[in-house]
C-alpha cells in the first residue's frame, strides 16, 4: 500500500474512533480491539495485549498511547502522530468551543450522551470476553485476572494498579518460567534504538529543564507548556487520575476558578476520546485557542517521547524467556483491571435503571452475537437512550 494511502487510512480510522469512542479508557481499548484487531487485523491479539501492557507501565493516557503505538506500528512515527491527531481532534475542537460558550456543565445531562454511555458497557463487555478467551486460557491466569479485578475494586488508585501489574508479572514469571518459549510475531517497528535513546534523553531533559526555564521566561505560553508537560510526564493511570494534579496546577495559580475547572471536567465527560483533552478546555479558558493548542501539545508530548524510546526495544524484551512468563501474568491482570473498570466507572455511571440495562442487553446482543458494526450500535443506542429519557 502506498505510504500516503496508508497514512490517510490511519487518520480516517482513528478520526472515526475519535468521534464515537465514549466511555473512558476501558471503552477506548474495546473500540480499538474491534476496529484494529478484529476488523482490520493490523495486529494479532497477543501483540495488542502486549502493547496494552507496555502502555500500562508508562505514565500518561494509556488508551491514547495504545492508539499512538498502533499508528507507529502501521505507519512509523508519522503514523503515530496521525493516529493521535485523528483520535483526539474531535474532543479537542469540541472542548475549545466549550471553553468559549459553556458556562455550566448541564450539557453532560443530555439524553443522547446517556445513551452513548450505555453502549460503552456493551463494548467493554464484549472486549473482555474476547480478550479473556485469548489471555486467560487456564485456571492460573483466570485466578490472576479475578484477583486483579478484586484488588482494583478494593483499592481503585493508579498506584495500586501499578502494584497489581507488578505482582502479576512476578506471578506470571514464577508460574510459566519453565514453559517452552513461545515464538511471538515481531511488531514492524521502524524506529532505531539510537533514536529511542535520544527520545528518552529529550524526555528527561525537558522534565528537568523546563521548570528551571520559568525563572528566565515569564510568558504564559511557556508556563502553560511546562505545567502540562509535567502533568503528562508524571501521571500514572491516566483518565480521572490527571484531574487532581491539573486542579492543583491551574486553580492555585489563579489561571482559572474552581467553578470553571469543574465546568471543564463536566464538559470533558460529554465528549468522546481521551480525558486528557480536558487540557484543551483549560487552555482555551485561560487564553484562547492558541493556549489550548500549547496545553494539548504539552500534555501529550511525553507520551510520544516515551513510546519512541520504548518501542524499538519492545520486540527484544517481549521475546525473552523471563519476559514471556511475566507478560502472561500482566496480560491476565489487564483483563482483570478491565473487568473492574466494566463495573466502575463504566457500568455504575451508565446503568441507572432497568430500562438502561435492557438497552445494554440489546446493544451487547447485536454486537456480540449478530456482529453489527460498533458505529451502527453507537447510533442506535444513542437514539434508544434519548427515547428512554423522554418516555421516563
Amino acid at each position: 500500500m502506498n505510504v500516503i494511502k496508508k497514512w490517510l487510512e490511519i487518520f480516517l480510522v482513528s478520526f472515526r474512533l475519535g468521534l464515537t469512542s465514549f466511555g473512558g479508557p476501558a471503552a477506548h481499548l474495546a473500540y480499538f480491539r474491534e476496529e484494529y484487531i478484529k476488523r482490520r487485523k493490523w495486529l494479532d491479539e497477543r501483540s495488542f495485549a502486549d502493547l496494552i501492557a507496555l502502555c500500562q507501565f508508562l505514565p500518561g493516557p494509556a488508551s491514547s498511547q495504545v492508539g499512538i503505538s498502533i499508528g507507529m506500528v502501521r505507519g512509523g512515527i508519522f503514523g503515530g502522530v496521525i493516529s493521535w491527531i485523528g483520535f483526539t481532534l474531535p474532543s479537542v475542537v469540541a472542548l475549545v468551543i466549550f471553553a468559549y460558550i459553556v458556562e455550566s456543565g448541564d450539557v453532560v445531562d443530555s439524553s443522547w450522551i446517556h445513551g452513548l454511555k450505555l453502549v460503552a458497557v456493551a463494548v467493554v463487555a464484549q472486549a473482555i470476553i474476547g480478550m479473556g478467551k485469548k489471555l486467560t486460557p487456564d485456571k492460573q491466569r483466570v485466578t490472576i485476572a479475578v484477583a486483579a479485578a478484586i484488588a482494583t475494586l478494593l483499592v481503585p488508585t493508579a498506584t495500586a494498579q501499578l502494584v497489581i501489574i507488578g505482582i502479576a508479572a512476578i506471578g506470571g514469571y514464577l508460574l510459566y518460567r519453565s514453559e517452552e518459549i513461545e515464538e511471538v510475531p515481531n511488531l514492524p517497528i521502524n524506529i532505531s534504538k539510537k533514536l529511542g535513546v535520544i527520545s528518552w534523553t529529550i524526555f528527561f531533559s525537558l522534565l528537568l529543564l523546563l521548570p528551571l526555564g520559568r525563572e528566565f521566561f515569564s510568558s504564559i505560553s511557556y508556563a502553560i507548556f511546562d505545567t502540562f508537560y509535567r502533568v503528562g510526564s508524571l501521571v500514572f493511570g491516566g483518565g480521572h487520575v490527571v484531574l487532581p494534579m491539573l486542579e492543583r496546577e491551574v486553580v492555585p495559580n489563579g489561571w482559572l476558578s474552581e467553578e470553571m475547572f469543574l465546568t471543564g471536567y463536566a464538559a470533558a465527560q460529554a465528549v468522546p476520546g481521551p480525558l486528557f483533552t480536558l487540557s484543551a478546555f483549560l487552555g482555551g479558558a485561560i487564553g484562547g485557542w492558541e493556549i489550548a493548542l500549547i496545553a494539548v501539545l504539552g500534555i501529550f508530548l511525553p507520551s510520544f517521547l516515551l513510546l519512541i524510546g520504548a518501542l524499538p526495544f519492545w520486540n527484544t524484551i517481549r521475546s525473552l524467556p523471563f519476559a514471556q512468563g511475566a507478560l502472561k501474568g500482566v496480560n491476565a491482570a489487564v483483563v482483570g483491571i478491565l473487568l473492574a473498570a466494566l463495573y466502575n466507572p463504566v457500568f455504575t455511571s451508565a446503568v441507572l435503571s432497568g430500562v438502561d440495562f435492557a438497552i445494554v442487553l440489546v446493544a451487547f446482543s447485536l454486537l456480540y452475537y449478530w456482529k453489527w458494526p460498533a458505529w451502527l450500535i453507537v447510533i442506535l443506542t444513542a437514539l434508544l437512550g434519548s427515547l428512554a429519557t423522554i418516555i421516563s
